[in-house]
């Protein structure tokens, strides 16, 4: 759903889909190829709410901020199920793992990786291809060159999933019994673990 509120109106271009579960509120831009989850809350009703090219807000997301304050996702983030970004501002090409919680003004800067169900604390400035984790989180080491190449190819899967979803994703009766002739999908990415096995 997108909701006009006090005379602002959400700009979604028109390669991006927003699932018709998702919330999208107010003074929100979503640029090209952005793919938004169903049960995810954009809510720019007292500030501004940016994702530039290529963001995905996956599952059961909240993105919003505290009054007079606006916010932006830069090109390519990539944030993961049931994550909470509270007035922070995430950088380019940058992974917000699973039920991760960034509070107001931290900064997450480009090309970092924050792992799930961290908690980044108000004010927090993580710099450029920073691993982070924890609760409170805190920098453990850098992000390598393999492990930002990853994360390109996960994100790379969402900037094309809104096309597909455009195409090919309707409302439904179910089955009431599986196909004989039912196929699995293509196994076209692996976990980091699977990626960095010796």
């Amino acid at each position: 759903m997108i909701y006009s509120f006090k005379g602002y109106t959400p700009v979604v271009h028109k390669s991006s889909f927003v699932h018709p579960l998702a919330a999208v509120t107010g003074n929100v831009i979503i640029g090209k190829n952005c793919y938004i989850g169903p049960g995810a809350a954009i809510r720019g009703d007292w500030g501004q709410i940016i994702l530039e090219d290529g963001v995905n807000v996956q599952e059961n997301c909240t993105v919003h901020m505290f009054p007079g304050k606006s916010i932006t996702l830069k090109e390519s983030a990539h944030v993961g199920h049931g994550a909470i970004i509270h007035g922070a501002n995430l950088g380019k090409n940058c992974l917000i793992g699973m039920n991760t919680v960034i509070m107001d003004d931290a900064e997450i800067g480009d090309e970092c990786i924050v792992g799930a169900m961290s908690f980044v604390k108000a004010e927090t400035k993580i710099p450029y291809r920073s691993l982070v984790v924890g609760n409170p989180a805190k920098i453990i080491r850098g992000v390598t060159a393999e492990m930002i190449a990853w994360k390109t190819k996960g994100t790379e899967l969402y900037q094309k999933l809104p096309k597909d979803c455009h195409d090919s994703l309707e409302a439904v009766e179910p089955l009431r019994e599986v196909p004989e002739n039912m196929k699995m999908q293509d196994d076209v990415y692996k976990t980091l673990g699977e990626t960095f096995k010796k």
